[in-house]
């Protein structure tokens, strides 16, 4: 039987983290907050709950380090799966059911986001058609939020070999679990997304966008590899 615990990264998201927090434990889920070096310890600042474990890393490590030590804790607790959550607000956990009510196994479930809403800034939508092509032709799943954090995980993902460990180990993990044979589905969601000047991101819009790049540039040589060998297979 699978069994579902929330993990929360979180990156100094003082005036959100909270909030997050009992919107997860009011729908009656657990909580694993990964505190990724924030400036002031949040075992120190968020309620305590028995339904709630806090991990901290002494520095920040990313948010992909920090979605894999709340995994290896989901796992450590006996759970099967974790449902990933930002710390900023966005993600509502009244979401949460359609996720594990589309989840049967070994899948990785992609909240997609409704951004035909007035507030997305238009460049947001440019980044997540430009990700969502390359994550389409990597995974070979029709992929529309493949920017999204809002995702269920196996605990499967522990045995992936992934090398990135900040924003891009998002893009890294479907396109690996994809390549070991696993499924990756989507589904509809609602969100809350702030105004600009309620908005607090850590993603770097060049660096990070050149290193979910790189994710593909690097696949490249082995997807082309693949599609030569099928091609080659076909005309014998």
């Amino acid at each position: 039987m699978n069994k579902f615990v929330v993990v929360i990264p979180t990156y100094n998201n003082f005036n959100t983290i909270q909030a997050v927090v009992d919107d997860v434990l009011k729908n009656n889920y657990e909580v694993i907050v990964v505190d990724d070096g924030s400036s002031n310890a949040l075992e120190n600042i968020l309620n305590k709950n028995s339904k709630l474990t806090i991990l901290r890393h002494n520095t920040n490590q990313g948010k992909g380090s920090a979605i894999t030590t709340g995994v290896k804790k989901a796992k450590e607790l006996g759970f099967t799966h974790v449902v990933s959550m930002d710390g900023d607000g966005q993600h509502l956990a009244s979401q949460v059911k359609y996720l594990i009510n589309s989840c049967q196994g070994d899948e990785i479930i992609i909240g997609a986001r409704n951004f035909d809403i007035s507030n997305v800034p238009n460049g947001s939508k440019f980044g997540r058609w430009f990700s969502n092509f390359w994550a389409c032709w990597d995974t070979g799943y029709k992929i529309t939020d493949s920017l999204s954090g809002f995702r269920i995980y196996p605990i499967s993902i522990l045995c992936l070999a992934i090398k990135t460990n900040r924003f891009d180990w998002e893009m890294e993990v479907i396109v690996r679990h994809a390549d070991a044979g696993k499924v990756i589905k989507e589904v509809i969601i609602e969100c809350y997304y702030p105004n600009a000047w309620e908005r607090v991101s850590h993603f770097r819009k060049f660096w990070d966008t050149m290193a979910i790049v790189w994710v593909h540039v690097q696949i490249l040589p082995k997807k082309w590899s693949k599609s030569l060998f099928k091609f080659i297979t076909l005309q014998k």
